[in-house]
């Protein structure tokens, strides 16, 4: 279920006074909060933040890093997650029962982490363990809902980032003759085929029509992917890259691993955010970059680094929706209610829940 269907009645909505003030206001009153609250308060950033949010982040990377990054500091009572629902989620899933982790707009989700719910989980588990036994694993993408995450820890799997796909599905390939790859098709894909399985032993589950999408005889598949999606990512196309190599041959294309198959392999480059970060920041003065990831990090990559040249892959590609919706009136707001003693957006993991998504998350930091 989407949690735009999930919005409690405890979860207001942004007073519109909010929009009436001046960005100087705003930042004013920010600063200000943060100062007052001191070592009490953290806010981290995800990469994909806006600027106007991410300027006033205590700590910035990717949803995992950022989780990992709340847990370690023990001294913060409010934690303000500047990212999406299934960040915070997982945040809250690591910090300690005392620490408060609060979403600025509750409305924003993943449309990814909203392609596989639990009822449709179950039934693919049923269905797939039907056919071939108990020869799956699970993973989970951590772009997912933390009752994946549970179900994945639960049956012995375990949570991946894009950083460290690689080593946690070599890892499961040696527990279990195949797995089971929610809800990203794309980077469970790319993913696999760099450690040498071919694209004949996957296969996609559609989990509307409750089936593998394949003619091939399930004994013979290794990878059972989920048929999910990041809504940003699939907007790369190998025509746009075709065409920057026709404008400029001295342009490198780098791409996120959420992209599709055939961007992937005609990209000369593909890896994490943090890669991608680190890629450019590495090169040298002059060097010509289209970026195919979130369009907030790569202007924010562009405006870091003048000396070099560095565009999207998609020019015409917009910011995430869904992690837009942090703004800064929404990131004032929910610091001010916790300044007022009435904090709003509060994201809680039930302990049941969140005790076997842990052992998911930690069996992923066992084996990398």
């Amino acid at each position: 279920m989407s949690i735009f269907n999930e919005l409690a009645p405890q979860h207001r909505l942004m007073p519109e006074a909010y929009r009436e003030l001046s960005t100087e206001e705003m930042e004013r009153r920010v600063r200000a909060i943060k100062e007052k609250h001191g070592d009490e308060l953290l806010i981290p950033g995800h990469h994909y933040q806006r600027d106007e949010v991410i300027q006033f982040a205590d700590v910035t990377g990717d949803s995992l890093e950022l989780a990992r990054l709340a847990a370690q500091n023990t001294r913060a009572r409010h934690i303000v997650f500047c990212g999406v629902h299934f960040m915070a989620e997982t945040c809250d899933i690591l910090t300690q029962e005392e620490q408060t982790v609060v979403l600025p707009d509750m409305r924003a989700g993943c449309s990814m982490a909203d392609m596989a719910n639990m009822a449709q989980t179950e039934i693919a588990w049923r269905l797939l363990t039907e056919q071939v036994g108990d020869t799956i694993l699970p993973l989970t993408y951590v772009n997912s809902t933390a009752e994946i995450k549970a179900f994945v820890g639960r049956h012995g799997g375990a949570t991946v980032t894009s950083s460290n796909a690689r080593q946690v599905i070599a890892w499961a390939l040696k527990q279990k003759k195949r797995i089971l790859f929610l809800p990203d098709q794309h980077l469970g894909r790319n993913t696999a085929y760099q450690l040498g399985i071919p694209l004949e032993q996957m296969a996609v589950w559609d989990p509307y029509a409750k089936r593998l999408e394949t003619d091939r005889d399930p004994e013979d598949l290794r990878i059972l992917l989920w048929k999910g999606h990041c809504s940003v990512h699939e907007k790369f196309t190998v025509a746009q890259i075709e065409e920057f190599r026709r404008s400029d041959p001295e342009v490198r294309v780098i791409v996120h691993p959420e992209c599709t198959y055939d961007v992937v392999m005609a990209a000369d480059d593909a890896g994490s955010t943090k890669y991608i970060i680190d890629r450019i920041n590495e090169a040298p003065t002059g060097s010509k970059w289209a970026v195919g990831t979130e369009m907030n990090l790569v202007r924010r990559l562009a405006a870091r680094h003048p000396e070099q040249q560095i565009v999207s892959l998609n020019p015409d590609l917009c910011p995430c929706l869904t992690m837009n919706r942090i703004d800064l009136p929404h990131l004032l707001w929910s610091l001010e209610s916790i300044d007022r003693g009435e904090t709003t957006g509060i994201i809680r993991v039930s302990q049941d829940i969140a005790e076997d998504a842990k052992a998911a998350l930690a069996r992923m930091f066992e084996h990398v």
